[in-house]
């Protein structure tokens, strides 16, 4: 679905930096001028390495994945309207065949889940509510697998930010021994500016990303059990023959 939208996804790729200084620059409003240039150098290569690049190449896709999962996520994307209309239509006046035709042509969360169940159509109600029941839940399961990347991403940014603490520690440690326990705290900062850096990554871009994964979470429940209630609906004119 992403690769839909490339030009918009390059321009996020551009912009998506913004997600992780958000956070910041409400500090760096209060901070005197010459306090605030150190908002850029979070984003400096030397400052942030390649864990705090990799955080921010997560920022990228999640960001990417947040705007298309929330633009296709809806009931107007899964269930059309006008769609909805049309089956309605031919299921009342019993014109099944052109219904099934319907299906195979506008594929979506509905008529998906109405084909299925009308590729019974002659078999008994149970027949036909089991198929219809067995791809609610597939499609079900297609939209969570489509958020469970952002639950993914949430969950391992914090970690990749705690990696990174962890080697900028390593890397001040590493300069301690060096010197022989005699280092000025000038010669210690640049290994504590990264184990903090990329701690502030991790976490700007694991709590923005966990809210839009459980807005999305709930989001799909609530449309999938409208449209699962839709179906059955459809096919209760079955029942008894």
């Amino acid at each position: 679905m992403i690769t839909k939208h490339v030009p918009f996804v390059r321009l996020l790729a551009v912009s998506a930096p913004l997600l992780f200084a958000s956070a910041l620059m409400a500090q760096g409003e209060t901070a005197p001028a010459e306090q605030r240039s150190t908002l850029g150098e979070i984003f400096a290569y030397e400052n942030a390495g390649l864990i705090g690049y990799i955080i921010m190449l997560m920022s990228v896709v999640a960001l990417a994945l947040i705007i298309e999962n929330f633009m296709s996520i809806k009931r107007e994307k899964l269930a059309p309207p006008d769609v909805l209309d049309e089956l309605e239509a031919l299921f009342d006046g019993e014109q099944f065949q052109d219904a099934v035709e319907l299906c195979e042509q506008d594929k979506n969360y509905l008529t998906n889940c109405v084909g299925a169940g009308l590729s019974k159509l002659g078999h008994s109600f149970e027949t036909m509510q089991t198929s219809l029941r067995e791809m609610q839940t597939e499609e079900s399961v297609k939209l969570f697998q489509k958020i469970g990347w952002l639950s993914l991403i949430s969950a391992i940014a914090p970690m990749m930010g705690l990696f990174g603490t962890v080697t900028g520690m390593f890397v001040t440690f590493s300069t301690i021994a060096a010197a022989g326990g005699s280092v000025s705290p000038a010669t210690l900062a640049g290994g504590i500016k990264m184990a903090l850096i990329t701690t502030i990554l991790g976490l700007t871009v694991a709590i923005p990303v966990g809210v839009a994964f459980y807005t999305l979470r709930n989001r799909v429940i609530r449309t999938s059990t409208e449209i699962n209630a839709i179906t059955e609906d459809l096919f209760e004119r079955f029942r008894g023959k």
